[in-house]
């Protein structure tokens, strides 16, 4: 077992934080994010969206270096969980503009890289066994 570094992991965590809570924010409650700390005009609700997103996709998967050293894992962890929350996103605001044909394109996206990260996580736990 590796040995942690008290420094590496609280800057990990941290950096996690910083892309968690502000990705939440900005997902869950566009409006006041807009209000408090991105207060470019005009708001743009899929925008805010789309940012929560791609943060929440980063965060995660620092935060998924934490509990897995295997780096496809981890990419797949925030990929993913970056295009599913994508997906949502443009399924809230499929009225707002954009292609028609997004929420589909971005589902499968989202569907593949979940897929993706079933088998590798299968396959890391069977290397795992002794």
């Amino acid at each position: 077992m590796e040995r942690r570094q008290p420094v590496v992991t609280g800057s990990v965590v941290l950096g996690a934080l910083t892309f968690v809570v502000p990705g939440l924010w900005s997902f869950f409650w566009p409006e006041s994010f807009h209000r408090h700390i991105a207060s470019f005009d005009p708001f743009n609700l899929h925008l805010f969206h789309d940012l929560g997103a791609f943060q929440l996709g980063i965060g995660v998967a620092l935060l998924g270096a934490l509990w897995t050293r295997d780096a496809l894992v981890v990419s797949l962890l925030g990929g993913a969980t970056g295009a599913v929350v994508h997906f949502v996103s443009h399924l809230l605001d499929r009225d707002l503009g954009g292609r028609s044909s997004d929420p589909l394109t971005l589902g499968i996206l989202a569907a593949i890289l979940l897929v993706a990260l079933g088998l590798r996580l299968r396959a890391v736990r069977r290397t795992a066994r002794p």
